[in-house]
């Protein structure tokens, strides 16, 4: 059996930071050798969600055209290859030792089919980030572009984590495995097995824009912000309302910042006069309030395990994670329209429930993505449940080889941004 050494990357969309995870896999054995995480600055946020702007439904040609787009991009990789390079220094970690950087990239646009389908518009998936240059800059191969495949197949392309989380259930057992980064996501693994998995909608998105629109912090630590607030009702119905066609669309289903509306959102905070400790308290209900909600849409035939398994840098704060809690215990606000959902919530699971933090929770998400790396470099088909049940054989991602760094890299958008159709 061939043991690897493989670096896992995670930028997530909220841009908090660079997580790196070098961890060794001997079959779905998986020990983590080390880890590295470096805050992004507000500047490189900034330019960040410009970007995202500019580039919301355009094709490849015009986002390529965008003077904004190559530096940022450069600078963008630039930094992850800095970080990739310090971390292996720092460890005294020799590079050809590591056989793969498991990379994917910058979401800044999705339009998976669940929501093409319903306006009439084509699919597509915009990640930038080219896996050559990180290649050249690092001196080590990169697997990347893993979403492409599966869109142009005609599926969502997201949530990638269920295999993972069934990996990672030999350790852990079976549950629902919720994480909670800037969106939340979920698995239900059953006998080793993934079963479903889905988005589910906004965790930090809310909270962590609100607070660095309106303050001189990035995040709310442990909820010590929250903690000073109370829930807005007519806000959190507002959040439900505005992003109301994704939340009832039916699972799996992928989601995007952009179907989110938050600034719509904050524009309602403010002309409502919310104070800002009610607005932050608010958001993170609303994170924990979403992420229940989506269990309620997991079909009868499918029973729910009596653990479910957090992971993710959301969970820390304990405003989210103790509403979250409630709720699922129907010990907290629910709104009208939904009373009837939660309360048959608790049939669905096998008694009694239990809620507990991964052991493995804080680099899953980088982690992920170099368990994804290995099944490219082993050429095999990634067990996302649809994918199973439709038996396709389907193998994600592309890989680059070091070569001599270069001025011009043109693989900067992923294959299957807008217009792939056409090609």
């Amino acid at each position: 059996m061939v043991k690897y050494k493989i670096i896992g990357n995670m930028t997530g969309n909220s841009m908090d930071a660079i997580d790196l995870v070098l961890t060794e896999f001997d079959n779905d054995i998986m020990t983590d050798i080390c880890a590295y995480s470096q805050p992004y600055g507000k500047n490189m946020q900034e330019r960040i969600e410009n970007l995202r702007r500019l580039t919301y439904n355009k094709t490849r040609e015009e986002i390529m055209a965008l003077p904004e787009f190559k530096p940022i991009h450069d600078d963008y990789i630039k930094q992850i290859a800095s970080c990739i390079n310090h971390m292996c220094a720092q460890n005294n970690i020799d590079k050809k030792t590591i056989d793969a950087i498991g990379f994917h990239g910058k979401t800044l646009d999705h339009n998976p089919p669940s929501k093409a389908q319903k306006d009439g518009s084509e699919s597509y998936t915009l990640q930038i980030g080219s896996g050559q240059m990180l290649a050249d800059l690092t001196q080590i191969p990169v697997v990347y572009d893993f979403r492409s495949d599966y869109l142009m197949n005609g599926f969502e392309g997201a949530p990638l984590v269920s295999p993972h989380n069934a990996h990672i259930s030999a350790s852990e057992g079976d549950g629902c495995y919720y994480n909670g980064g800037n969106t939340s996501n979920f698995a239900l693994i059953i006998n080793g097995k993934a079963k479903i998995g889905s988005d589910a909608g906004p965790f930090n998105e809310y909270t962590d824009n609100y607070i660095r629109i309106n303050s001189n912090k990035s995040f709310d630590f442990n909820g010590n912000i929250g903690k000073k607030g109370k829930l807005n009702i007519d806000l959190l119905q507002t959040i439900f309302d505005y992003g109301r066609i994704f939340y009832e669309t039916d699972l799996p289903k992928s989601g995007d910042p952009a179907y989110y509306h938050k600034s719509e959102i904050f524009k309602y905070a403010k002309q409502q006069n919310i104070s800002f400790y009610d607005a932050v308290h608010t958001f993170e209900y609303a994170a924990a309030y979403i992420a229940a909600y989506t269990l309620t849409l997991v079909p009868n035939n499918i029973a729910l395990s009596n653990k479910i398994i957090l992971f993710g840098g959301g969970w820390k704060n304990l405003i989210v994670k103790e509403s979250f809690a409630n709720l699922m215990a129907e010990n907290s606000y629910v709104l009208p329209e939904h009373k009837l959902q939660f309360s048959n919530l608790k049939n669905k699971f096998i008694e009694p429930l239990s809620i507990k933090q991964s052991a493995f929770g804080d680099y899953m998400e980088a982690r992920l993505f170099a368990d994804l790396a290995r099944y490219k470099l082993e050429n095999k088909v990634w067990e996302i449940p649809e994918i199973i049940q439709a038996n396709k054989k389907i193998v994600c991602g592309i890989i680059a080889n070091p070569q001599k760094p270069k001025s011009e890299y043109y693989d900067c958008i992923n294959r299957a941004a807008k217009g792939w159709q056409r090609k």
